[in-house]
């Protein structure tokens, strides 16, 4: 007779509560982020928005950080850039 072991793929999950801090009222002079998933055409997109963000809203820098692809997260290091150096950031995808 033949055993067969099953495994569960449920996990368990831990629970935090984590809140968010304002969102600025308005962006200028301040710093805007990008983590980029490393799709296609995000590099574009973000060029695009970053001038505009520059234009019409008086943004001051904007900074563009790639993660390795698309499943894994951000390096710590580039999360720490990102919250020491933005007032604001977007995690961005793109195809």
């Amino acid at each position: 007779m033949t055993c067969i072991r099953v495994l569960s793929p449920v996990g368990t999950a831990k629970l935090a509560n984590t809140a968010a801090p304002p969102l600025p009222a308005d962006l200028a002079g301040r710093a805007v982020g990008f983590i980029d998933n490393n799709k296609a055409n995000f590099d574009r997109l973000v060029d695009d928005i970053g001038a505009l963000l520059r234009e019409r809203y008086g943004v001051r820098r904007v900074l563009h950080r790639k993660k390795a692809n698309a499943s894994s997260p951000a390096p710590p290091a580039v999360l720490a850039e990102l919250a020491k150096e933005c007032d604001l950031v977007f995690a961005g995808s793109a195809d």
